[in-house]
């Protein structure tokens, strides 16, 4: 017993009836942010709220993971490996590095996610263009991957025509859209040539009546569009590359600039092998081999391919072999590895 019962019924007594009155005024405070919410509720579900604006589910979800809290090239690793239907090992040749590094930066993303609790939700119009970078280059890897597959990936092409269209709805003023879709369009109207009784046919050799004239025209109009809206990016760039490969015949000088002009823009060594296959064109196998020998790219097929196809050439013919062995040693496609067997005996190898 307390030495004063009196005293400390009267304390105890006045310490409840505080905490009664501070749990009444708590619940009236959360009795009111309860009503608040509802009334938000009930006005998000009104009618005339107008939806979300995407044309395309999957594309509002890559919008969605393209998050700019990530670096550029993890946005696209991870929506490609998350959405676009590509293996690490695919996604890891399109970035032209080792499986086991893209598997490292896939993982070191998704930790970066988790610690700094990225949230994950659907931008607001005003910050997609914030993002656009990284969905085209989406779309695009997922477009390129179909096109370098064998055989070739149609549902892939598909899906990333179809998302270019929608993105071309979405985002109407943006000449970068509309260069990609331009882009895809021409490029996917040459596939059905690409290939004879299961070989390969270069460019030069495709017929060109298997090609789909009304989606290179398609293709030719967006151009025009992306041009008009002043366009000058990447994509826009690479869709008239595209386009003056329809040509016959092809101007090689114009290839060149364009290709010096779109390799200024990305820094990317891949695009100064093609800048090289059409300076070889234009100027001769000699001024092509030069600006080869600038690079490196040992663990890149398509370095050794080209380098081996300027040396043969030259007559160069031991250096042309050793290339096109290392480019063998590369290739996946049997259809591309059947054709560089066949140059390796042309220059005078035996063929593995």
């Amino acid at each position: 017993m307390p030495p004063n019962t009196g005293a400390w019924l009267t304390i105890t007594a006045r310490n409840r009836a505080i905490d009664r009155i501070r749990r009444d005024a708590k619940l009236a405070e959360k009795t009111k942010l309860l009503e608040a919410q509802e009334t938000v509720e009930a006005t998000m579900h009104e009618p005339e709220l107008e939806e979300t604006s995407f044309p395309d589910e999957r594309l509002e979800l890559i919008f969605t993971c393209c998050h700019p809290a990530l670096a550029l090239d993890a946005q696209v690793a991870l929506t490609l490996r998350a959405l676009g239907g590509l293996t690490t090992e695919e996604i890891a040749r399109a970035f032209i590095v080792e499986s086991d590094t893209m598997k490292r930066r896939l993982s070191r993303a998704k930790r970066k996610i988790k610690e700094a609790g990225i949230p994950f939700s659907v931008p607001p119009d005003h910050l997609l263009p914030g993002r656009l970078a990284a969905v085209l280059g989406v779309v695009y890897l997922i477009f390129n991957e179909s096109y370098t597959s064998h055989p070739p990936r149609i549902d892939l092409a598909s899906e990333a025509i179809r998302l270019g269209s929608a993105l071309a709805e979405l985002m109407p003023d943006e000449p970068e859209v509309q260069g990609l879709l331009a882009l895809m369009l021409i490029t996917d109207a040459r596939r059905d040539a690409r290939f004879e009784n299961g070989e390969l046919v270069l460019l030069p050799d495709q017929d060109r009546s298997r090609w789909n004239d009304d989606q290179i025209a398609r293709g030719r109009e967006l151009l025009d569009l992306a041009l008009a809206l002043r366009g000058r990016g990447s994509y826009v760039i690479q869709a008239a590359i595209a386009a003056l490969h329809s040509d016959d015949p092809l101007d090689w000088t114009e290839i060149a600039a364009l290709y010096a002009e779109l390799a200024r823009l990305t820094g990317s060594p891949v695009v100064e092998v093609n800048r090289a296959i059409a300076v070889a064109e234009a100027d001769g196998p000699g001024a092509g081999l030069a600006l080869l020998e600038r690079l490196d790219l040992d663990g890149y097929q398509y370095f050794h391919s080209t380098r081996a196809e300027l040396l043969r050439r030259l007559d160069r013919l031991d250096d042309a072999r050793e290339a096109f062995e290392r480019a063998l040693e590369l290739a996946r496609a049997e259809p591309e590895r059947r054709f560089l067997r066949g140059r390796i005996q042309e220059v005078g190898g035996t063929a593995s």
